[in-house]
């Protein structure tokens, strides 16, 4: 997301630094303040630290240099920090995950100091009373993808594309995947605390019918996506996006999704996708994709969710943003 905000906003002429980790590059300054040495300890107890050394660096960073305008990624931490920094330029912040009502009396106290944005009007659902700036959804970079988008060139499969974990309804999809005795990929790594349900809901299921593979990404994950006949989102939970749905409708694969959290958002039944609240429903929707315009799928979504629509959003809030910064700063007359 940040990569493709950033560039976007380098070609419409603007001057980005991205604070970032090392190897990044793009149209714009990237200043590593993350080494590589630290990627193999992500997940483990030692990210925090990391995380909180990053942030420091981050926000001296800019203490010492001149912006017109922050935009924070890293979430509550970040946001915490530049509640406090009493910086010059105003500070945009976009939360990227599920919010507790804990955490939104967090929000609606540094609502005035930061300038929130959520990814979703499903995630701003989460949390009460907050002043939020806008809603932007995240984007991808459509060329990134190769779309199938003629029905005869689709391949006789489904596929899911999430973390294996209950929330993500794998089972869901296996038992509709079963009920229309056509092929599914599962295609996702199984979260740590979620073995149990891998061993007692996924792997008994594995056959020639329901394959899984753990690591699927770049081209294989594109290719994936884009020669199935629909993708499964049968989530369980509010999820506040789905990324995963909008890379499979800029593939030209239709999306058949639980109308939960962020997905009522993103499909647009009979466009891009259905929306089934159950395993029948989804059966249903199945028979029904014939209905959906494979290349119109594609084509709406890559304008919806593109790199240009997330850059206009940002450009807006940060328009608004710097110029309450000003009338702020003027004197009283």
């Amino acid at each position: 997301m940040a990569y493709n905000l950033g560039r976007e906003l380098a070609n419409r002429g603007h001057q980005v630094t991205i604070l970032g980790g090392q190897g990044s590059r793009g149209p714009f300054e990237s200043l590593a303040l993350a080494p590589e040495s630290w990627t193999p300890q992500l997940g483990t107890i030692d990210e925090l630290p990391r995380q909180n050394l990053f942030l420091y660096r981050a926000y001296e960073t800019v203490r010492r240099r001149a912006f017109d305008i922050i935009h924070d990624n890293s979430g509550l931490t970040g946001i915490l920090i530049a509640a406090q920094a009493r910086l010059q330029a105003p500070v945009v912040a976009t939360l990227h995950g599920a919010l507790r009502e804990s955490e939104g009396d967090f929000l609606r106290t540094v609502a005035r100091q930061v300038h929130l944005v959520a990814i979703s009007r499903a995630q701003q659902a989460m949390v009460t009373g907050v002043e939020w700036r806008g809603v932007v959804h995240n984007a991808i970079d459509p060329a990134e993808y190769s779309p199938v988008t003629k029905p005869e060139e689709k391949e006789n499969y489904l596929v899911s594309l999430a973390r294996i974990n209950p929330d993500k309804g794998q089972h869901v999809a296996i038992e509709v995947a079963k009920r229309l005795n056509v092929p599914l990929v599962l295609a996702g790594k199984v979260d740590a605390t979620e073995q149990r349900y891998f061993e007692e809901k996924i792997k008994p299921n594995l056959n020639r019918q329901v394959t899984w593979r753990e690591n699927v990404q770049g081209q294989e994950k594109a290719k994936l996506l884009a020669h199935a006949k629909a993708l499964l989102f049968p989530i369980q939970w509010e999820e506040p996006f789905g990324m995963a749905m909008v890379e499979a409708m800029v593939s030209g694969t239709p999306v058949i999704a639980s109308p939960r959290g962020a997905a009522p958002e993103i499909v647009e039944p009979g466009v891009t996708g259905f929306l089934a609240r159950d395993a029948d429903e989804m059966v249903a929707a199945y028979e029904r994709l014939k209905e959906i315009d494979l290349a119109r799928c594609a084509e709406v979504a890559a304008k919806r969710f593109g790199p240009a629509r997330m850059a206009d959003g940002y450009e807006s809030i940060y328009e608004r943003a710097i110029e309450q910064s000003r009338y702020s700063e003027q004197p009283l007359s």
